[in-house]
């Protein structure tokens, strides 16, 4: 096992060898922190902890498809066997299928990377955070979770699928997931935020889109002053992480305005209960958690 000294943080970051994760990885590896980069590409990944050893602190690469719980319940196995300590957890990956597939547990590909991977890490992993604690649950969402609904009567698209509505979709269940774990570690040192990174046109998050968004991205990545950049973006991450006013603060929503308040259907606590239920069956694990 991975011993850590206390001024040593050690953060999880999950989608960290390309886009935001990337730069976010290097950031705070250069502030000290030992960063455990999760991702698919073992290359990728090889070389970013190569480019850190410069840094003050570290990055160590572990690779896993977020897709699949049983993978996400390895990982996290292996990450407990790894460190003494978490002190933030950060759900960074993501994706946008351009066509509607399944994962080998039967869950909608978008849904299970974006939502339920979260979901069930920090499951595995919140007995280590508060042992950790102070600790820190960051998750990456997007406004584009104000075009969504939470439809529970079809929450995974199985009829008329739409890539960028899924993707939507996904993006406020990570926010609902992230006020609602907020609300049940209240009285706890461990906080929950989630934030917006800006449209970032030079991503790759949306690799797997249809053409007409893959060109609609690459257009607008030409064009001076649309979007954020990923740099833009990372810095916020980086912020949910070390600064001290999240430090306390929870259930927040952050934009490039600050803290802002998510659509009514994040923050509904019908919705965010009843999500919370579903999630926990999907993974198989006991709603009452935490």
């Amino acid at each position: 096992m991975t011993a850590t000294t206390d001024t040593q943080r050690l953060v999880v970051l999950t989608g960290g060898t390309s886009g935001i994760g990337r730069i976010a990885a290097t950031e705070l590896a250069a502030q000290g922190a030992t960063v455990a980069v999760i991702g698919r590409d073992q290359t990728r990944g090889d070389a970013l902890a190569a480019d850190a050893t410069t840094l003050d602190g570290d990055i160590r690469f572990h690779r896993a498809d977020l897709a699949t719980q049983a993978t996400v319940r390895s990982l996290a196995a292996e990450l407990l066997d790894t460190y003494d300590r978490i002190d933030a957890l950060v759900h960074n990956a993501g994706l946008s299928s351009r066509r509607r597939s399944e994962t080998e547990d039967g869950v909608e590909l978008t849904f299970a990377v974006n939502h339920l991977a979260p979901y069930l890490l920090t499951h595995e992993l919140l007995g280590q955070l508060g042992t950790s604690a102070p600790a820190r649950v960051v998750v990456t969402a997007s406004d584009i979770h104000r075009r969504a609904t939470l439809d529970f009567d079809d929450l995974q698209f199985a009829d008329d699928y739409d890539s960028l509505q899924a993707y939507a979709r996904s993006k406020l269940a990570t926010i609902a997931f992230t006020v609602e774990l907020a609300d049940r570690l209240e009285g706890t040192e461990i906080t929950a935020n989630c934030f917006h990174p800006g449209f970032v046109p030079s991503t790759n998050l949306f690799r797997d889109a249809p053409l007409w968004t893959r060109l609609m991205i690459r257009a607008a990545a030409i064009i001076p002053g649309i979007g954020t950049t990923q740099r833009e973006g990372a810095q916020r991450l980086c912020k949910l992480v070390t600064a001290p006013e999240f430090g306390d603060r929870t259930g927040t929503y952050v934009t490039g305005d600050g803290i802002t308040p998510p659509s009514s259907e994040a923050t509904d606590s019908e919705n965010r209960q009843q999500l919370w239920e579903i999630s926990a069956d999907l993974v198989g694990v006991d709603p009452d958690w935490p």
